[in-house]
């Protein structure tokens, strides 16, 4: 199965000048918002992420997502698990459980999002399930930015990876791109000018 092929077909896997949310620079950007506007693609990839995901034979009572981007991925991998899904959400910019979702003490949870940079915002995640008293038992993602290293991969982790070393982390394919600081960046230099194409901020 070629992950980065279905990005491209899907016109997900973007070319040009982008500003990251970390405020620095890429000649490529993933946008899983137009690979999740297709049911059957969406269907597709996550029963792609459950079957790995299963064959670690660890035990899943919920999907918990990050909102925006992972909502649409967190609900389709719960479906192809057979388990309960739910969200956090941003309210006044700090992540909340809201909308009446509970979780149970002891509740084994896994933190779902589209795509995995720094895992910043799927730690966060974690960080307010555990606080509700549920297990966090791993990460998974569509998609890795190759900062962070997933279940099945030869990659590494970057210093930059926030997520716990002591978890396991399941991804379809790594996406390993070229990111420059914005004072050093020579797509700037050669008078482009950069857009902000994600969900944050904008």
């Amino acid at each position: 199965m070629n992950i980065e092929q279905i990005y491209k077909d899907s016109g997900a896997l973007l070319s040009g000048h982008f500003i990251l949310s970390s405020g620095n620079h890429s000649a490529n950007y993933l946008q899983s918002a137009k690979v999740l506007e297709d049911p059957k693609t969406a269907e597709f990839l996550a029963n792609a992420l459950a079957k790995q995901i299963k064959a670690s034979n660890i035990n899943i009572d919920t999907v918990c997502a990050p909102a925006l981007g992972g909502v649409i991925a967190g609900y389709e991998l719960a479906r192809a698990l057979g388990v309960r899904s739910i969200f956090v959400e941003r309210k006044n910019g700090k992540m909340e459980l809201r909308r009446g979702f509970e979780v149970k003490p002891e509740e084994n949870i896994l933190i779902c999002e589209d795509i995995i940079t720094t895992g910043g915002s799927a730690l966060e995640a974690a960080n307010i399930i555990e606080s509700l008293g549920a297990n966090v038992i791993g990460f998974a993602a569509l998609a890795n930015r190759g900062f962070c290293k997933r279940e099945n991969s030869s990659n590494t982790q970057k210093p930059e990876c926030k997520l716990p070393i002591n978890k396991p982390f399941f991804a379809l394919a790594d996406f390993e791109f070229e990111i420059f600081e914005p004072s050093k960046c020579p797509l700037c230099e050669s008078g482009s000018i950069a857009i902000k194409p994600g969900s944050r901020g904008n």
